[in-house]
């Protein structure tokens, strides 16, 4: 069959049960249809029945191995963990942050951020000083030998990135950001309130209440 025929006929079906969808709903179900073949088993332990399930799992897995590898990956730059990494890659970018600012940008506890960004200090990665309009707060910035660790470490990292990922054509990366990228942009704006309630009351919060209306 011709190829354009075939894209119109599944266009054709897609559109007789949603009527209301545009072209971008067509295409995102287009790819979902698809059925590539697992190469293995799929994630350890239980796979959840739930897909919503599954993918988080999926995603805290992968999320795990790129720890696991990124720690691999910076053997002998005076890093070990991929938090660290992030600490300084965020006080590189925004020059000299306030430390609150820098811990949450990376989703981290007050307390064990504290503790990374004084063992980064303590390696002579970065220095503080008082914030000159804020007495109370504490702003960061790197060491000339903090720079060079910075840059040594996302050299290795982006190896990592494009290792973990060789499998996976450019343009399925770019599905996967546009799919995902929300989920990570609401949530990170959310923690912060989030993080000191109680998970019934975040759900009330979030999801739609049982006439199907969301909460404003």
């Amino acid at each position: 069959m011709n190829k354009t025929i075939e894209l119109v006929n599944q266009w054709g079906k897609f559109e007789e049960s949603h009527s209301d969808a545009d072209i971008e709903d067509f295409c995102r179900h287009y790819f979902g249809q698809r059925r590539l073949q697992p190469k293995g088993p799929l994630v350890g332990g239980v796979v959840p029945s739930l897909n919503a399930g599954l993918l988080l799992k999926m995603i805290g897995r992968i999320s795990m191995l790129n720890m696991a590898y990124a720690s691999i990956a910076m053997e002998g730059t005076g890093l070990s963990q991929i938090q660290e990494f992030g600490l300084l890659q965020t006080i590189r970018k925004e020059k000299n942050p306030k430390k609150t600012e820098t811990i949450y940008a990376n989703l981290l506890e007050l307390s064990s951020g504290t503790d990374m960004l004084n063992r980064l200090k303590k390696r002579g990665f970065i220095k503080e000083y008082p914030d000159k309009e804020d007495k109370r707060s504490k702003r960061l910035e790197l060491t000339a030998e903090g720079a060079r660790v910075a840059r040594t470490c996302l050299e290795r990292i982006e190896k990592n990135a494009s290792m973990l990922t060789s499998d996976l054509p450019d343009d399925d990366i770019a599905l996967c950001i546009q799919l995902l990228q929300n989920i990570e942009i609401k949530f990170s704006a959310l923690w912060q309130k989030h993080r000191t309630k109680k998970f019934n009351e975040i759900y009330d919060e979030l999801m739609p209440k049982k006439t199907g209306r969301k909460k404003a």
